[in-house]
């Protein structure tokens, strides 16, 4: 078995790609941190040829379900009441001050699952039948969700996306 340190260098980034595309910036580099934890922890039972990569994004999967949890059940601040009628107050959406605030804004506006299945296929490389595993449902449905948060990511403005 390779030393783990070997292992935070060669699939890292590739996880906080993942972290940040499904949380936003700012709660990625916790789950970064959180996964590769839980990971150093179970690394001595991993068995021989198992893909590495695919078990870190797994963890990674699982920490980001924790931290949606977590930010489901903090108290949301408001400066004043909703009226009667609207949402419930609650914020669906991922933080991203900085560079890319197109980017984060145009994934915002991506159902949960499409935005999952981009990035567990395009940015951590997993083929499509071990994103079915990690999102439950069929090869060809996680395959429907990646095509179709393309296309809507497509058909936005460069502009919009800087």
């Amino acid at each position: 078995m390779k030393p783990f340190e070997a292992i935070v260098r060669e699939h890292g980034a590739v996880v906080l790609r993942v972290c940040r595309a499904v949380l936003g910036p700012n709660d990625a580099e916790d789950a970064w941190s959180e996964t590769f934890l839980a990971a150093l922890r179970a690394y001595p039972e991993l068995p021989a040829g198992a893909n590495v990569q695919a078990w870190l994004v797994t963890i990674a999967k699982r920490k980001a379900i924790d931290v949606h949890r977590a930010t489901a059940r903090r108290p949301v601040l408001v400066p004043e009441l909703p009226e009667p009628g609207s949402d419930d107050g609650r914020s669906t959406e991922m933080p991203g001050p900085g560079e890319h605030d197109g980017l984060w804004a145009a994934l915002r506006t991506l159902p949960q699952r499409q935005r999952e299945a981009l990035a567990y296929h395009h940015l951590a490389g997993l083929p499509f039948a071990e994103v079915a595993v990690l999102l439950g449902g069929t090869e060809a449905a996680v395959r429907r969700s990646a095509a179709d948060g393309l296309k809507k990511l497509r058909t936005m403005d460069g502009e919009e996306l800087r």
